[in-house]
């Protein structure tokens, strides 16, 4: 599968132009996706010297990207036909419909084939949590009450 994965609010917390803080495991999913041989590639708004430190910052947590804000390393913008639009499976963004996901989900729904509306309606058929026990002096004031 090809995944292109945003970078600022995606695998890091969003501090633009800066690199914000790792969001908890974005690149470790990102590295087990790639060993299990899907094409990631990185797809974000930085260009120039911003696109070589996301680069550079995931390549030190050795993640290495298929792509980096194209459809194959070799793609230029002077190709024939060249367009800015990716051909992508799997898009995953900080700005999606309902946000982003946790890392632990994203895997799940890549694996599993799962989509949003698969895990919502899997949510709202599991029946409710209990409510937490009550303390004891709860359990007392109550009593007196």
């Amino acid at each position: 599968m090809i995944i292109a994965v945003d970078f600022d609010g995606t695998i890091v917390a969003h501090r633009y132009p800066a690199i914000g803080p790792e969001i908890p495991f974005a690149v470790d999913t990102l590295k087990l996706l790639a060993r299990e041989r899907h094409k990631l590639i990185l797809w974000t708004v930085r260009e120039g010297d911003l696109l070589n430190e996301a680069v550079e910052f995931c390549r030190s947590r050795g993640l290495e990207f298929y792509a980096v804000n194209s459809n194959y390393p070799e793609e230029k913008p002077s190709h024939s036909g060249y367009s800015r639009k990716l051909k992508a499976d799997l898009f995953i963004d900080d700005r999606n419909l309902g946000g982003l996901p946790d890392w632990g989900l994203i895997y799940r729904m890549i694996q599993e084939g799962l989509s949003f509306e698969d895990i919502y309606s899997h949510h709202l058929s599991q029946p409710p949590m209990p409510a937490k026990p009550l303390g004891f002096w709860e359990r007392l004031r109550r009593i007196k009450s």
